[in-house]
């Protein structure tokens, strides 16, 4: 069965003090940290790269789970990986097949996984369940934090939970107590949240409320 983990989204930190930042998060009883990686052209928006991620690893005792927001992610996948990353998620929408980078990157001896945008159907991501770790739902439009939560996703993360019983399914978008609760319910086990942490007057309170709601929602699910 898989376990309850709460991972911080980096994006939201102080981009003037990162190390800190993930030192804070891990210190606060984060599971691994989150990492968005975008380049400008799949998402309208450009983050952080191999440095950024070789920092968290330099930095943190807990794992890196790196996201390539990016059109052409076979074209950076070796930088990410002499960077340190412990998993990486490609998007099913992106250029670059996922197959053959997933292949890559179990080879290589970390984990691996397929982000599915919003809109694209539970569908896209059976013919990987064999050879991925993780499915990362996104719960918001990919480019940006902050966005409000988008409920239509729940059915797709319940769907994905019968298929794989023992997957790790993760979201990200709009991550609060309460949807984090919701996903919970419907099947996912991971949580990426970003401004809720990060904005919280105590992160470490917050990890643990969210932990403790999470479990109780997955657990009970077939209670």
């Amino acid at each position: 069965m898989p376990s309850i983990q709460i991972l911080p989204s980096l994006l939201a930190a102080d981009f003037g003090h990162l190390a800190e930042a993930c030192l804070f998060a891990e210190r606060a009883g984060a599971d691994a940290m989150h990492l968005d990686v975008m380049d400008g052209h799949f998402v309208p928006n450009l983050t952080m790269g191999q440095d950024i991620v070789r920092m968290a690893d330099r930095t943190m005792n807990i794992p890196s789970s790196v996201h390539l927001m990016c059109t052409h992610p076979a074209v950076l996948l070796d930088g990410f990986l002499d960077a340190g990353s412990d998993l990486i998620l490609f998007h099913v929408e992106s250029h670059d097949a996922p197959g053959p980078l997933l292949k890559k990157t179990r080879a290589a001896g970390r984990r691996a996984g397929v982000v599915l945008n919003p809109e694209t159907p539970a569908e896209a991501c059976r013919e990987f369940l064999g050879t991925v770790d993780e499915i990362l739902l996104m719960t918001v439009h990919p480019g940006f934090g902050g966005q409000a939560f988008l409920q239509h996703v729940l059915p797709k993360i319940a769907d994905i939970r019968s298929w794989a019983p023992d997957l790790d399914i993760s979201v990200d978008g709009g991550i609060t107590l309460d949807t984090a609760e919701a996903c919970a319910r419907a099947g996912a086990n991971a949580f990426v949240a970003g401004t809720s942490l990060y904005r919280a007057s105590d992160m470490k309170a917050e990890i643990a409320a969210m932990r403790e709601r999470c479990e109780k929602a997955f657990f009970g699910r077939r209670a």
